[in-house]
């Protein structure tokens, strides 16, 4: 297949697709990198088989198809789609990141977990996890490789306790897994909520801090808490940016958002490198993130 350049689409049912993800693909080694915009779910059909039947069939794992957005439930969506055209021969690679959330999320708990065994041998088996900006695009699949690594996961919502509770219920349908819900609307309710936390995360939007040195003094089993904000201020007070590990207080351990980035960085750049060389068509998921992400960070 050397003389078979790789090709990779991108599709988004944004306006604009990604640069984030175009320049990763070109860290990658792609050199070939077709972006498709305003993509609808309807169209995800056609468009693989445009994709799969255009090149002979021992060549059509070296044709990509990248599933971007900032919604993960349309990518997924999406990526049922394009998995539900393809049939042997005609089968090529997809690659499912919206927002580069799957990786970066992946990238989170790895790291997390990696923390949590220095005080907690099991990992993030039976961990109390609370998962603040949890409607997000990271934030919920942060909880769900969580909660299927053995955690016991709280969504919290800084809003009414609805929006959580309906995402519990998404992911109950689409991944089999069971999530607590809590609403964290003020001081006093998150003042309440952290006594329970080993694991704390901080998904929320950037340049807003969701929790203080005020709430954290209640977090008296805090074990680790993990930011993925760089932009100031930092979304847990005490974690930096560049923090790997950095004392916060009592046993706690902080995560930045570079220490996470690092990580996912490395995660998507390797996913998008099997996928350009490969001589058997992939699905990537964020399960396969998430396995990557562990041994990255071993």
């Amino acid at each position: 297949m050397a003389d078979i350049a790789p090709i990779l689409h991108v599709i988004s049912p944004l306006r604009h697709v990604s640069p984030f993800d175009v320049n990763m693909a070109l860290d990658a080694g792609y050199t070939t990198i077709v972006p498709y915009p305003d993509v609808r779910l309807d169209e995800v059909t056609d468009l693989t088989q445009d994709m799969m039947f255009s090149r002979p069939p021992s060549h059509a794992a070296r044709t990509g198809l990248f599933i971007g957005g900032k919604d993960a439930g349309l990518a997924l969506d999406m990526a049922d789609k394009a998995a539900g055209a393809l049939f042997p021969p005609f089968q090529i690679s997809i690659f499912v990141d919206p927002a580069g959330s799957f990786t970066t999320a992946a990238a989170m708990i790895a790291e997390v977990e990696k923390k949590l065994r220095t005080t907690r041998p099991e990992g993030l088996s039976g961990a109390k996890v609370q998962v603040y900006g949890a409607t997000g695009v990271v934030g919920g699949i942060a909880a769900v490789i969580a909660a299927q690594a053995g955690a016991e996961v709280t969504l919290v919502s800084h809003r009414e306790i609805e929006a959580v509770e309906a995402k519990a219920r998404e992911f109950k349908t689409r991944f089999n897994v069971t999530l607590s819900t809590a609403a964290a609307r003020d001081d006093a309710e998150k003042r309440a909520l952290l006594p329970d936390a080993e694991v704390a995360l901080a998904c929320g939007k950037a340049g807003v801090q969701i929790l203080t040195r005020e709430h954290l003094a209640s977090a008296g089993k805090l074990l680790v808490a993990a930011d993925v904000n760089a932009v100031p201020p930092s979304g847990i007070a005490g974690v930096e940016a560049l923090d790997d590990g950095k004392s916060i207080g009592g046993k706690a351990v902080g995560i930045g958002a570079l220490a996470i980035g690092h990580l996912k960085y490395r995660v998507q750049h390797e996913l998008l490198k099997r996928m350009r060389d490969t001589d058997t068509p992939l699905v990537i998921g964020f399960e396969d993130a998430f396995s990557l992400a562990r041994s990255l960070s071993l």
